[in-house]
């Protein structure tokens, strides 16, 4: 459990202390997810670019005066096959990684309104009520997890 949640003993109970480490374990989750999407999708975006500079300059242009010769030569290199499928690989892993970030951003966000939801139950006593906002401080400022409002 992170030291920052560990501090709050007398603000709140173990129960919410466990909801707000899941909250961070979520967004950390969902954070690498973003991060590596992002990666993998420059990593296409350059990729094509570079592989379809490789072949304008090493096909279309020395072969413009015939689409059959164009054919001939881009059918000749195995390099261009095995570029392709390289290519449409990364795509497609960066398609799943997509579907990860936003499954696991859902996760978070659903965690992070139920305990925006929960948190008359989650800090009853009257003295736990009027400290809570510096427990939604601290995890602002240190995880960068809004729990003011449900709205991201």
């Amino acid at each position: 459990m992170e030291t920052a949640i560990i501090e709050l003993d007398h603000r709140t109970d173990q129960a919410t202390r466990q909801m707000l480490q899941k909250v961070v374990d979520k967004k950390r989750k969902f954070d690498k997810l973003k991060l590596g999407h992002l990666y993998v999708m420059w990593a296409v975006v350059i990729a094509s670019f570079l592989y379809l500079l490789l072949l304008y300059k090493n096909v279309m242009e020395p072969y413009s005066y015939s689409f059959e010769a164009m054919f001939s030569a881009f059918v000749h290199l195995p390099f261009n096959m095995y570029m392709l499928v390289f290519i449409v690989a990364l795509y497609g892993f960066m398609n799943v990684l997509k579907e990860k970030r936003e499954k696991a951003d859902k996760e978070f966000n659903a965690l992070r309104c139920e305990i925006i939801d929960k948190s008359k139950d989650l800090w009853k006593k009257e003295e736990e009520w009027k400290n809570r906002h510096l427990v939604y401080e601290m995890m602002k400022k240190t995880f960068d997890v809004n729990l003011y409002h449900e709205n991201k």
